[in-house]
């Protein structure tokens, strides 16, 4: 279907187009408990054209999928609807993403086989309890073909593993009972961080069964130690895309100190080709750029500018990209220096939000750990609230990583003077 939609392009009149040809083959495992409930294997394509018409002296653009099992007449019948709807959009003009000089190899295949005893004999030797244990989980692996095609001439395939476990944890006492959910995104299966995750979970769970409302009110130190603190850091990350720059929502200006008041640690930002058991290990972004180790912020610095061919053409950069995999280094604290003191440790919320573009922070409190100097209280209930733009100044890691997917983040994150309000 990939080489009929090409034709149909080609021939069509649009100033350039794109298409994107995604290729899932894959593995599902459905359990009860620790009970075989139904297994499937899965086969699946997703094919996506966009394409740009040129509008006066502006450029136009529209993007649609379109079924691997259309006829030819109906994905004629769609492009044409796309170059209608391409011609109705007017941006400043830019340029397409040019082909690279080189095309390597896709890559192999993947081993679901491997992958998918990985994740079974992980879940399978779990230590669980009378009070806590595992509900149900849910184990997907696929090997995924990543192909682009455009008018430019960039013709490119990869082929990568992708993953993802769904765990539901139970916790019971004295007739109540509670569950927690968790979602994992990998390339393959890091058995002992996926092990460590799921115990704490399980501790988690028991202690959410003997919680005290949140009895505190006011401006506190806040220690993140979970998958939660990568809202923080992709703040970071949106600040610096060139998108955020162009339309003035982003103040930061490369070259200069992304705060100036610092009393925390000053923050690198990197996005990554390959970080080891990323499940977005992409040698080319959506447009066909070619995705390099590229430093953002070094040392609360801005260094550089990435996003969309779009925006990085207004802002006149070279090899810009959009990133996939992000590493957050700086910090230099040891995790008994941020575990000092009054402060409340966050390890679940019903929701945790950082807004790019206002820099506000919220969350809902399901779990916390109040540590007062002398003794440790498991909390919930109340809120978290303040603003990035006042934390970046005032943000504390550990010099240990942790990694979620497709960032590695410290593992300990602090940010001083967080409001607080208690249930």
């Amino acid at each position: 279907m990939l080489e009929k939609i090409v034709n149909i392009l080609k021939a069509s009149g649009v100033y350039g187009w794109e298409v994107s040809d995604v290729k899932k083959q894959g593995w599902e495992f459905y359990f009860i408990r620790h009970a075989l409930d139904q297994h499937r294997a899965k086969n699946v394509e997703h094919i996506t054209v966009k394409v740009y018409q040129l509008v006066g002296d502006g450029l136009g653009f529209a993007s649609v999928e379109i079924a691997p099992t259309a006829t030819e007449a109906e994905a004629e019948a769609l492009v044409r609807d796309l170059a209608y709807r391409a011609s109705l959009v007017k941006n400043k003009p830019y340029t397409l993403v040019p082909p690279a000089p080189q095309t390597p190899e896709a890559g192999e295949a993947s081993d679901l086989a491997a992958i998918s005893g990985d994740f079974l004999r992980t879940m399978a030797a779990l230590p669980e309890t009378a009070g806590e244990d595992v509900n149900s989980y849910e184990v997907f692996v696929s090997d995924v073909t990543r192909r682009l095609v455009t008018s430019t001439g960039i013709d490119e395939t990869e082929r990568y593993p992708s993953s993802m476990l769904e765990v539901v944890v139970n916790a019971r006492r004295d007739g109540h009972e509670i569950e927690l959910y968790r979602n994992y995104k990998s390339g393959s299966c890091d058995a002992e961080a996926l092990r460590r995750d799921l115990e704490k979970t399980m501790q988690y769970g028991r202690d959410r069964l003997n919680t005290v409302p949140t009895p505190i009110t006011g401006k506190f130190n806040v220690l993140f130690s979970g998958a939660d603190a990568c809202a923080i850091y992709k703040y970071f990350v949106a600040r610096m895309n060139a998108q955020m720059v162009y339309r003035k929502i982003s103040p930061w200006k490369l070259g200069e100190p992304v705060c100036e008041d610092v009393h925390g640690d000053k923050v690198t930002v990197t996005a990554l080709r390959e970080l080891k058991n990323s499940s977005v290990n992409h040698r080319f972004d959506a447009e066909g750029a070619l995705v390099r180790d590229t430093v953002l912020i070094e040392e609360g610095v801005a260094k550089n500018y990435l996003g969309s061919r779009m925006f990085a053409c207004y802002l006149g950069l070279e090899n810009a990209f959009i990133p996939t995999n992000i590493a957050v280094t700086g910090g230099t604290y040891s995790e008994e220096e941020l575990r000092a003191g009054q402060y409340l440790e966050v390890v679940e919320f019903s929701d945790f939000q950082v807004d790019d573009m206002t820099g506000d922070i919220f969350g809902e409190l399901r779990l916390g750990y109040w540590h007062d100097g002398e003794k440790v209280v498991p909390v919930s209930g109340g809120s978290l609230s303040g603003s990035m733009d006042d934390f970046v100044g005032e943000l504390y890691m550990s010099r240990e990583s942790a990694q979620h997917d497709n960032m590695r983040i410290p593992a300990l994150t602090l940010l001083k003077g967080v409001t607080v309000t208690g249930a």
